[in-house]
């Protein structure tokens, strides 16, 4: 797959993830007592720019063709990360991201709903990769040309359903299915090594016959790596090493951040941050 690399992209996907942050940070303030999953969608938040602005082939003037690929978001629990990325792709003003999580809002939940770029509607956690299993078959079966992409993350991994799931893509040979692993290290209840280990992970892809990458999955320069070594021959798994509520010096790293309402002065504080151009975005 050929992905641009040069510094000019590099450096546009940075401004476009920085931007997001900023309207994900918006988003968790207007959502008040309700709260929001701000780590596991901060976690994600370069993924889901790299993806948007220069992986898939999507097109929100025609948000329904047929041969437009598809992104499947398995780890549900990052709206605040995906709902800007739209807004980006122009599949709906940013304005209506004041609608977050208000009743008769398109932007609550999970809904499957294409024509403004939601390929599936999340709920129990470990189901979409066998749906993307089945999207990938029978565009291979009929010839068609789109890929499809799943974004897990990596506490739902304790799910057997997924490694079912793994054993099937690859004896099928999909070429056309990319997963990704919000690799954070954390799920709701603590640290992924504690509640259910799953390391090595890029050793028990590799047994399972999938084509394995790694990177870091807040370098924007290393997903673009990791996303032009993609494989046309087996199902591909790109395992992004992230850290849960990056670039929030109050929530990184720590679980209690998976569902939280932010307070003015937290959202202040990570926008001084934000705007400040911490290092780790240089």
């Amino acid at each position: 797959m050929f992905v641009n690399q040069e510094k000019e992209n590099i450096d546009r996907l940075k401004s476009m993830a920085r931007r997001m942050r900023k309207m994900a940070l918006d988003m968790s303030l207007a959502a008040g007592a309700k709260g929001a999953h701000i780590g596991g969608g901060f976690s994600c938040m370069e993924i889901m720019a790299v993806l948007y602005g220069e992986i898939l082939n999507v097109d929100a003037a025609k948000p329904c063709r047929v041969e437009r690929d598809r992104l499947l978001i398995s780890k549900n629990h990052c709206t605040i990360a995906h709902f800007p990325a739209l807004v980006e792709k122009g599949y709906f003003l940013e304005e209506e991201l004041n609608s977050y999580s208000e009743n008769g809002s398109r932007l609550i939940g999970y809904p499957y709903n294409p024509s403004i770029g939601l390929e599936y509607s999340g709920g129990s956690l470990g189901m979409a990769i066998s749906v993307g299993i089945g999207q990938a078959y029978s565009a291979k079966k009929k010839g068609q040309p789109q890929r499809i992409y799943v974004l897990m993350g990596d506490g739902e991994l304790n799910e057997g359903s997924i490694w079912e799931a793994f054993m099937a893509a690859a004896q099928y040979q999909l070429g056309n299915l990319t997963a990704i692993i919000d690799r954070n290290h954390l799920c709701y209840d603590g640290r992924t090594e504690e509640i259910m280990a799953v390391d090595d992970l890029p050793a028990k892809m590799r047994a399972f016959n999938w084509h394995t990458v790694t990177c870091d999955g807040h370098d924007i320069k290393d997903l673009l790596r990791a996303f032009s070594e993609v494989s046309d021959d087996s199902p591909t798994i790109i395992i992004a090493d992230t850290v849960k509520g990056k670039g929030l010096s109050f929530a990184e790293g720590r679980p209690e951040w998976h569902q939280k309402a932010i307070t003015k002065e937290q959202y202040d504080l990570a926008l001084r941050e934000l705007m400040e151009g911490v290092e780790w975005q240089i």
